[in-house]
């Protein structure tokens, strides 16, 4: 149904702000940078290898931004929304109206960008809240232009998404939407005895989405937590983060074999953010 994880979406007050903190953090700066006239909000773009990271401001009146004030003001700014990208859109549509969910219509979306006016279109489809429970989420279709790619991408510097970190209190139903409605493969379900939690490893474009479980007597719900980075050097990494005045925990051994991680602290707008060099 998908062909990848398009782009992550977080919720920021100060789009300056957050911009120049990520611009340290991922030492490289946006390759986008645009306003959504007809939404009322603005955003910056950094490009990665398997998906492109947003940052999402309010910065005028509009249905965007009544979304993302939403979310800033139940729980403050951090990571809100993940979105898939796919070929074939209409057929998407047709798909989960055959299954009986109720769908609106695809919409047409634009975006110029502010430092050399190139122009991207798509098209999006809003998934229902059966399908998201929690979750800002919805799929597009690009249809004209491309992000740029970074200029120069150093060892220091995330070049991919590792993985992606969704709280869950129900983990069958998680299984039953994005296993068996998004055709995401289940790469991993198994119980961590020493959390006693539940965790579940889908995999798509060459990226996780890992999905722990903690049981309660509440609706089914799901929420964006944290991420995981790729980075070819985490020492050089630790050391630049350390000279922009970035908090980040000593480098340590991960939990899976042949890794070695590290946690930014500070500058990520309240996203859990975890770099990780893999060993050969």
């Amino acid at each position: 149904m998908f062909n990848k994880l398009d782009h992550l979406i977080v919720a920021v007050k100060d789009l300056q702000e957050a911009e120049n903190n990520y611009q340290k953090l991922f030492g490289m700066a946006p390759v986008w940078s645009g306003t959504h006239k007809e939404l009322g909000t603005s955003n910056s773009l950094f490009n990665f290898q398997n998906t492109y990271f947003e940052l999402l401001a309010p910065t005028s009146e509009g249905l965007g931004a009544d979304l993302v004030n939403y979310y800033l003001d139940t729980s403050g700014e951090g990571l809100i929304g993940m979105v898939f990208a796919t070929e074939d859109i209409a057929g998407i549509h047709s798909s989960l109206q055959e299954r009986k969910f109720l769908i609106g219509d695809t919409s047409d979306g634009e975006g110029i960008n502010s430092s050399d006016q190139k122009v991207r279109k798509w098209k999006n489809l809003f998934l229902p809240p059966e399908l998201t429970r929690g979750i800002f989420s919805f799929v597009i279709e690009h249809t004209e232009g491309s992000l740029p790619q970074p200029k120069s991408v150093e060892p220091s510097s995330p070049h991919k998404l590792d993985h992606v970190v969704i709280n869950t209190n129900d983990a069958n139903g998680f299984i039953e939407i994005y296993k068996d409605i998004f055709n995401i493969r289940l790469a991993l379900d198994k119980t961590i005895e020493h959390w006693q939690k539940r965790m579940l490893f889908f995999r798509l474009n060459k990226t996780t989405i890992e999905v722990i479980e903690q049981e309660d007597d509440l609706p089914p719900s799901d929420k964006m937590w944290g991420l995981a980075w790729d980075v070819k050097d985490i020492k050089k990494a630790h050391q630049r983060l350390s000279n922009e005045g970035i908090e980040v925990t000593p480098i340590q051994k991960g939990v899976k074999e042949k890794t070695l991680v590290a946690t930014v602290k500070s500058h990520t707008q309240n996203v859990p953010t975890l770099l990780i060099q893999h060993l050969n």
